[in-house]
């Protein structure tokens, strides 16, 4: 790959494992999870000028009103769809910077990746072009609606917070299946939902930690 994928100084290699080791000390123990994101670059998907601090714990801007999650919330929300299981088909909604996206391609089988603002797709295939993830296709759309030309999902992540549990997109997933999102509008936690394996359709949820995401905005832009 290209030196500037390998990255050099606070963007290199070993600054990438130092941010692994953080992940573990807070409590992330999906080895498959922690592998994908040490090989994803991730000052790649943010601006020049902040490629130094990329591989701190935090969010950053990367234009449009939106940020590129903080690490730690990355590897915790695709742990929790993960539990263990091998993902075939996976669901990345607010494909952002497409960081997120590009880590879930480590470890899906196939991934889908949408997002509303075209703008902000394109800098996101920008930033994936050097990598060449034959498995990752985005998607200009209404994330709201997911995507169900594709459907089902073994697992939906969502990336922006919406003020109720999206039935919608819980439809779409297989049976067994997980969705992951921030729900709320000024106080957010994140909601793990999971479809019934057998029987009847149904979804149990559970309430996880509290988070801070930007707001899901319906229609294309």
């Amino acid at each position: 790959m290209l030196s500037r994928t390998r990255g050099i100084g606070m963007t290199s290699q070993r600054t990438r494992d130092r941010m692994i080791e953080r992940l573990r000390e807070k409590g992330i123990t999906d080895e498959v999870v922690l592998g994908a994101m040490a090989v994803v670059p991730r000052h790649l998907f943010v601006e020049e000028a902040l490629a130094s601090r990329a591989y701190e714990d935090t969010a950053l801007p990367i234009g449009f009103g939106q940020t590129i999650s903080q690490p730690f919330v990355v590897a915790f929300m695709i742990q929790a769809v993960r539990a263990g299981r091998q993902l075939e088909r996976v669901l990345d909604i607010g494909a952002g910077c497409g960081y997120q996206a590009a880590v879930l391609a480590q470890i899906a089988r196939e991934v889908f990746s949408i997002e509303r603002i075209s703008g902000l797709l394109e800098k996101a295939r920008a930033n994936l072009r050097e990598l060449r993830l034959s498995n990752l296709r985005t998607v200009h759309g209404d994330g709201a609606h997911g995507l169900p030309e594709a459907a089902p999902f073994d697992a939906i992540i969502i990336s922006a917070a919406a003020p109720q549990l999206p039935d919608a997109l819980m439809a779409q997933l297989v049976p067994g299946g997980r969705l992951i999102a921030p729900i709320g509008i000024r106080d957010q936690a994140l909601c793990l939902i999971t479809r019934s394996a057998s029987g009847p359709a149904g979804f149990s949820e559970q309430w996880l930690d509290p988070v801070h995401f930007v707001p899901m905005r319906m229609g294309k832009q």
